[in-house]
């Protein structure tokens, strides 16, 4: 039988209700607590296998990519368009926010096995991404548009960390009097490291920025987060953002959930030019310090709703590293679920790389990835694509 890539629809804005969503939790809790007894406070889980059912049917490197290619409203194309340095710059930031994504609670994607990679065009713009490390887990995205003579380099290494019954301090108001409660705490904490580039060669500029963190909580309510500061700054203009990702508090409050605050300044004079201020799942604003304008700079629902899977276009150009092929029938077992076959096809892709892994320590080789030059230092890794434009992919999307 011949072996069938899935590919199924990216994460966007969906509305479900409260009940179903309390209900599927309570289910995934009980199983989730159960893997974690073992694990104490600090423990790594770059290399913690999860059983399929906890698993979405995609890798790592897909959910990825997807930040970057699947989009309903083309903010990526658009940053060229800015007729001043600080018109692209606040571009850039909308388009930052824009690769924050929801993520559903008790469904992980895999993880990514050494040369995995995953190519996909949208239009002019083309993605490619390659796992280059796997013990530390360390992937490399490529994206280039070359009608708009757009650059996107990213090198993302996330390290989750098990985090334990701890005590959290959770601050309320009652009654004007202030009490500080307490809060314990069972939680995944995934920080995302690694430099993200993108560079708008027209202009000359590269715009550095970093990623929020997510932060996968259990008790006492089920629910996940992004979280963490982020810098967004280009080198050649001195402009620079800071935003603050809020995390809703361990007690369930909605109130700061999805919240996004920062500013805008310029580096040399150390002037605020505009505050920054939204929800990354609705709309972001920046207010003007100068006169208190207020505009909108990102609206969630017109660019991460509605979103397409991709699709195959040109079967017999599809590599055999791909994400879609290397994980079909374990994605296929997902769809259906079949958790026996689930179970079998994840060994059989897992106990394929430890064989390999074992040939080449056997012959003394060193695997070195294909699509890119990685280097590390006491900065961190280093991902150089090979190519200067990423070629048209046999996978697109709309």
């Amino acid at each position: 039988m011949e072996t069938r890539i899935v590919l199924t629809k990216p994460s966007m804005l969906e509305r479900h209700s409260d009940s179903n969503e309390n209900n599927k939790a309570s289910n995934i809790l009980k199983h989730v607590l159960n893997l974690f007894k073992s694990l104490r406070p600090g423990s790594d889980l770059s290399s913690f296998k999860l059983p399929p059912v906890f698993n979405m049917p995609k890798s790592q490197l897909q959910c990825s990519a997807e930040c970057v290619y699947s989009t309903a409203f083309d903010l990526l194309s658009s940053l060229n368009n800015g007729k001043t340095p600080l018109d692209r710059f606040i571009s850039v930031v909308a388009w930052s926010i824009s690769t924050t994504r929801p993520t559903k609670f008790g469904a992980a994607p895999y993880n990514p096995i050494l040369g995995e990679t995953h190519h996909v065009s949208k239009g002019n713009l083309n993605v490619l991404l390659e796992q280059v490390s796997h013990h530390p887990p360390v992937s490399a995205l490529h994206a280039t548009d070359q009608k708009e003579n757009i650059e996107i380099i990213w090198c993302q290494i996330p390290v989750p960390k098990f985090i334990g019954k701890i005590i959290s301090p959770i601050c309320c108001v009652m009654k004007q009097n202030q009490f500080l409660l307490f809060s314990k705490c069972t939680a995944v904490e995934a920080k995302v490291h690694g430099k993200r580039q993108l560079k708008l060669h027209n202009h000359g500029e590269t715009y550095e920025m970093s990623s929020p963190h997510i932060l996968f909580r259990f008790l006492p309510v089920p629910g996940t987060d992004w979280f963490g500061n982020v810098r967004i700054q280009c080198l050649e203009t001195g402009l620079v953002a800071d935003l603050t990702y809020m995390s809703q508090s361990f007690f369930g409050f909605r109130g700061n959930r999805r919240l996004i605050k920062g500013k805008i300044f310029d580096s040399l004079s150390m002037k605020v030019l505009y505050e920054i201020h939204g929800h990354w799942d609705s709309t972001v604003t920046v207010k003007d310090t100068t006169n208190e304008e207020i505009r909108v700079i990102y609206d969630a629902k017109k660019t991460i709703s509605g979103l397409q899977a991709p699709f195959v276009k040109d079967p017999e150009n599809v590599w055999t590293t791909e994400s879609a092929l290397v994980w079909s029938e374990l994605s296929q077992a997902i769809l259906s679920k079949d958790w026996e076959k689930a179970r079998e096809a994840k060994n059989t892709v897992e106990d394929r790389q430890r064989k390999l892994m074992r040939e080449r320590e056997s012959k003394g080789e060193t695997w070195v990835p294909k699509h890119f030059i990685v280097s590390k230092s006491q900065e961190g890794w280093d991902c150089s694509p090979i190519q200067k434009w990423v070629p048209t992919a046999p996978i697109a999307t709309l």
